[in-house]
């Protein structure tokens, strides 16, 4: 596959092992341990964490994470408890983004993404499974379905960056830009609450939100990020022929939920529903009732 940009930790062993220790301290803070993963594919190894692998003749999710985060943030207070049900659940650590996998990318309006994660599934030996992106992962789920329909059952989108282009309002971009700036936890912590979660209704446990920052703060200033960002589909959404469910939060300042529900209804033929949370953020993948949603659309799937 061609590689059209390469991202990089500055000091690839030292922020590794931070990494690897954050993500101990959430196996701490969770009370459980993640299956670990490291396949082979055409851009390079993907990390992937898993629950519940070994279970047979049960459902799997599989979960895409959105830009400049990691898949385990839909974990944090055991989040994905919340789906109530047993289920065998993959994080997917996107090549390209802050996290264990490998930092080069394929163009981001080719159907790179896609064809890089039908070489997961496969490797992992998953034939058919539902899929659920956040944001940035929202993109990825959408070229996987227009690559391999067969390997899904059903797409969830999460306040996904594919369908409209990125906000560009005053108090959108400054509260993005201004962690970028200076990278220091009161900057990193004034975007989330401003544009990543809706406090009081939608927010994280004190312990969880110390976690974020302190991700958030190591990804900004120890990451050489040069992934192109997530585009407006457009048309070519019309290409996803499986079904489709979108999850929305009302107080998305990166991609309002207004312009993404027309948007959706327009070009995904399959829509099945979508759903506004009210009083939530971006960061939808950390709200209970949003995973809460998931884990019922998938219990009564036909």
């Amino acid at each position: 596959m061609k590689i059209k940009a390469k991202s990089s930790f500055k000091d690839e062993q030292k922020d590794k092992d931070y990494f690897e220790n954050w993500v101990k301290e959430l196996e701490v803070n969770n009370q459980r341990v993640y299956e670990k993963f490291e396949v082979k594919t055409s851009i390079g190894k993907t990390q992937v964490y898993g629950l519940n692998t070994k279970e047979e003749h049960i459902e799997t999710l599989v979960i895409f994470p959105g830009a400049r985060t990691t898949s385990l943030i839909w974990d944090f207070d055991k989040g994905l408890d919340n789906l109530n049900l047993k289920i065998r659940i993959y994080l997917v650590e996107t090549n390209g983004l802050p996290n264990l996998s490998d930092g080069d990318t394929p163009d981001i309006k080719s159907l790179g993404y896609g064809i890089w994660a039908a070489e997961v599934l496969e490797k992992l030996k998953i034939e058919k499974a539902f899929i659920a992106g956040a944001s940035f992962g929202g993109l990825i789920c959408m070229k996987l379905a227009i690559v391999k329909p067969e390997m899904i059952k059903a797409v969830f989108l999460l306040n996904p960056g594919c369908l409209q282009p990125f906000s560009l309002t005053l108090k959108n971009l400054y509260f993005n830009i201004l962690p970028i700036l200076r990278p220091i936890p009161a900057n990193v912590l004034k975007f989330l609450d401003k544009a990543v979660f809706a406090k009081p209704n939608h927010k994280l446990s004190q312990q969880s939100e110390k976690m974020l920052v302190d991700y958030e703060v190591f990804a900004i200033s120890r990451y050489k990020d040069n992934t192109q960002k997530p585009y407006y589909m457009d048309k070519q959404l019309a290409e996803v022929s499986v079904e489709t469910y979108l999850l929305e939060g009302n107080k998305d300042l990166l991609f309002p939920f207004e312009k993404s529900i027309e948007n959706a209804q327009k070009h995904i033929r399959n829509l099945k529903e979508y759903i506004v949370f009210e009083n939530v953020g971006h960061g939808i993948e950390t709200y209970n009732k949003a995973i809460n949603y998931i884990g019922e659309k998938i219990k009564n799937y036909r």
